[in-house]
């Protein structure tokens, strides 16, 4: 007789998605088009960090901020300004082709669209999947997704799997996560859903958690990698298998990943402004797309607005901000064990709080020891994320 236990694992591997299959090119760019309708908002930009990586504030912040990362007893979000997504990348789902466009995220590692199950006023704006009008798409028993936040938004729905095409290559049976439900956060957003180039690690999915679209597609690439290339304000690209060796100069530097926690996270112990050194032991960095700030931790942040003329903390913004005339010092973080990364000063001024006063692109990562290296980073840099070593690569932008 078959004990209990032996049942529910027979009942569990009958429930997961089965094995994906791939096809395509061997390696291929896909356009990241910069989202015409974004528009920068510092303060929401890092109340959106705050909630996705559930960091603890070390600083005062205005009494909305602090309330929406909290959860309220009724379970409703406070009403704070959405940041938006500022690159969106076109995804293609089904045996029609159905295109979404999607947040593409080394952050996180659920691959979740906006979806016909969705009640009509929470699709509004967007593009969603209609499993029904795919004859590929196979429902899974019991399978279901949540993505939560303190606040009590979020998405979550069901589970079935499906052809996935993202630029030249095709997965076959890819687990696809249909939201049932959408907190206004993501409603208005412009992506259409998110796909998630993180750790499979990390994914939501239960019971059986689900592989990433990477992750099923890089046994098939020339090189297991991808690298990310997000200039400042502009269209940019993902590129699949190779290196796009035009869209960098010098040679790429490397740091070792250690992926225990689900991330492209590396030791990140040092910092400088302009040229002086100031130590950030203990720390690492994690390379994310889905964050747009840079953030660091206070000593950091503290030490570099130190020499930025007129800067001050302002706690009804949530960060630094200071005169927008005035000049801001480059800002360097080590990664890895020797070389540094140096953002220069023209892309630490994120956007204006009004005429005369501008929000900083670097702000405190509260009280952690995980730095976020969000697209600031990837202004300035071509960001490799090679799965082969684990190991995240960069190199300047032309």
């Amino acid at each position: 007789m078959l004990s209990a236990t032996i049942i529910l694992a027979l009942a569990i591997a009958a429930q997961a998605a089965p094995a994906a299959t791939v096809f395509g090119d061997s390696h291929y760019s896909v356009p990241a088009v910069h989202n015409p309708h974004y528009k920068r908002n510092g303060t929401a930009a890092l109340l959106k960090a705050y909630k996705k990586w559930n960091l603890t504030p070390t600083k005062e912040l205005p009494h909305a901020f602090k309330a929406a990362l909290e959860k309220r007893q009724d379970s409703s979000a406070v009403a704070t300004p959405a940041d938006g997504v500022e690159y969106l990348v076109p995804v293609s789902v089904g045996t029609t082709g159905q295109t979404l466009n999607l947040d593409f995220d080394t952050g996180s590692a659920d691959l979740w669209v906006f979806s016909s199950l969705l009640a009509s006023s929470s699709r509004s704006g967007h593009d969603y999947f209609t499993s029904s009008k795919s004859t590929t798409y196979k429902s899974i028993s019991g399978c279901t997704w949540d993505i939560s936040y303190a606040d009590g938004s979020g998405a979550s729905g069901v589970c079935g799997t499906d052809v996935v095409k993202v630029g030249g290559t095709t997965v076959t049976k890819q687990v696809v996560e249909l939201a049932k439900k959408v907190s206004t956060t993501f409603v208005s957003d412009q992506s259409d859903g998110l796909l998630g180039l993180a750790f499979s690690s990390i994914n939501t999915v239960q019971p059986t958690q689900a592989k990433t679209f990477f992750d099923n597609a890089k046994s098939s690439l020339n090189s297991a990698l991808f690298a990310a290339y997000l200039p400042f304000q502009a269209n940019g690209a993902y590129d699949f298998g190779y290196l796009d060796t035009t869209k960098y100069t010098g040679t790429p530097v490397y740091a070792t990943v250690s992926s225990g926690n689900g991330f492209w996270e590396f030791p990140s112990t040092s910092y400088k402004v302009g040229s002086t050194v100031g130590s950030m032991s203990g720390f690492t960095g994690i390379a994310d797309t889905g964050t747009t700030l840079l953030l660091t931790g206070d000593a950091a942040v503290d030490a570099y607005y130190a020499k930025v003329s007129g800067a001050t903390y302002d706690s009804t913004q949530g960060g630094y901000v200071f005169p927008c005339s005035a000049t801001l010092p480059s800002f360097s973080v080590r990664i890895g064990t020797s070389s540094y990364a140096t953002i220069p000063g023209s892309l630490l001024n994120f956007a204006a709080v009004d005429s005369t006063t501008c929000f900083g692109s670097l702000q405190s990562v509260g009280g952690g020891s995980q730095n976020i290296y969000g697209d600031v980073f990837f202004n300035a840099y071509y960001g490799i994320f090679d799965a082969s070593v684990p190991r995240f690569g960069f190199a300047p932008l032309v």
